[in-house]
């Protein structure tokens, strides 16, 4: 079923008001183990920083070629819409950027949530003054220029997991990054995902609540269960 533009963007603000952690569970009760991606990828900010959007997938390789820029690489960002996440894939221990501020800025104005980048970047400093969220496997100073091409986009693409070798990312999976890790979130079921997420935001809420009035851990236990 196709998700409305008003369905996906109150869909997002409920996911950034639960954990990864939380989902991740889930997903491991509805038959979903493989879902998080590898710890490597980390938030640029060194704080708490939520990142969540509809993944918007943007594949490259690295290999020469002439010319002083990647019009494949605008285009690409041009089909960003507001609610959308971009998420870079290909070559992703290659040590080189593919991805820095300016075009960040001009996704931004595009309406995109946010960058999962498996790969390298730059501008770090200037990335950080931005209220533009960025996961990404390392940092910089090299460019892409006549080293990484963007070959496709809004494509399946493969990302280094957690419990797997890859995990698979389709245009709108559903991606939630928090300081725990990152985690992809298979669009068919996103909105079930979410809502018993929820429920296990608020039940853990209600535990937290006890265990401060002084309830004993095994008594919490008896009372909720395995949380």
């Amino acid at each position: 079923m196709t998700l409305t533009q008003d369905r996906k963007t109150e869909l997002r603000e409920r996911f950034l008001r639960v954990d990864t952690a939380n989902v991740a569970d889930i997903l491991d009760e509805l038959g979903h183990p493989d879902c998080g991606l590898a710890s490597s990828f980390w938030p640029i900010r060194e704080r708490l920083e939520k990142m969540a959007g509809w993944a918007y997938t943007i594949r490259g390789q690295m290999t020469p070629y002439p010319g002083t820029g990647d019009p494949k690489k605008m285009e690409a960002v041009s089909g960003l819409t507001p609610g959308h996440l971009s998420v870079w894939s290909g070559g992703g221990a290659e040590g080189v950027c593919f991805f820095g501020e300016l075009i960040a800025r001009g996704m931004q104005h595009r309406g995109c949530t946010g960058a999962l980048v498996d790969g390298g970047i730059r501008d770090i400093e200037w990335l950080a003054r931005m209220n533009f969220p960025v996961y990404a496997r390392y940092r910089t100073p090299v460019q892409s220029i006549g080293r990484w091409q963007v070959n496709a986009w809004q494509v399946e693409v493969y990302l280094p997991g957690a419990t797997t070798a890859r995990v698979r990312v389709r245009p709108d999976d559903f991606i939630l990054a928090d300081f725990d890790g990152t985690i992809v979130i298979p669009q068919e079921i996103a909105a079930d995902v979410l809502e018993r997420a929820e429920a296990l935001t608020e039940k853990e809420a209600h535990i937290r609540e006890d265990l401060d009035a002084g309830m004993s851990l095994p008594d919490v236990l008896a009372k909720y269960g395995h949380v």
